[in-house]
């Protein structure tokens, strides 16, 4: 589920957007992290000739150039765990999709890395909402996407990057807001 209705009044439409908390990138953290770690730890035990890991023998390995090697790939291993879990720890691609007639405005909103442009975020009025549009694009690298086309600007992404939507999701998804706007959907 990657775009969920999480309050609908007859005003109000916002849409929560699931960005880096994936169980996929947790699985793949973990995996990074305990393989980094236990390369490292084998690169070690050749260096010291000490037996670090509780299974195995690593001490019969030459430290030029298994060991070396070894503790190469434990500490790349090491640093993309790192990476993941930071990413997960700052949400990046989290966030909503706030479609308000009271105010009359849309906001689209995403966390992004830190530094001075951390939070993304769009506005337009909803006069200037033409239409949403489908993206359906199948192949290798499979996609599907709903846009918020608006008058004299690029289309604005409205799902989430990564895993494709189940088709009968997406559709869904876009009648609803092209209803919920009253403009067309586009592109099925």
């Amino acid at each position: 589920m990657t775009v969920t209705p999480t309050q609908q009044e007859n005003l109000v439409l916002r849409q929560s957007v699931l960005g880096s908390r994936r169980l996929s990138n947790y699985w793949w953290a973990v995996v990074a992290s305990l393989g980094g770690t236990g390369f490292l730890l084998a690169g070690l035990s050749s260096y010291f000739q000490l037996d670090l890991l509780p299974v195995g023998d690593t001490r019969g390995l030459q430290f030029i150039p298994q060991g070396i090697a070894m503790s190469f790939y434990g500490i790349a291993g090491l640093l993309l765990g790192l990476y993941l879990w930071l990413v997960i720890l700052w949400d990046v691609g989290g966030g909503y999709n706030e479609f308000n007639k009271d105010t009359g405005m849309v906001k689209v909103f995403r966390w992004g890395f830190p530094g001075k442009n951390r939070q993304v975020e769009f506005s337009c009025r909803l006069e200037d909402v033409q239409s949403i549009k489908v993206e359906i694009r199948e192949g290798l690298n499979p996609s599907r996407t709903l846009y918020l086309r608006v008058k004299d600007r690029r289309d604005v992404p409205l799902t989430r990057v990564g895993q494709p939507l189940p088709l009968s999701e997406l559709e869904n998804q876009g009648a609803e807001l092209a209803r919920f706007l009253a403009v067309p959907l586009e592109g099925l």
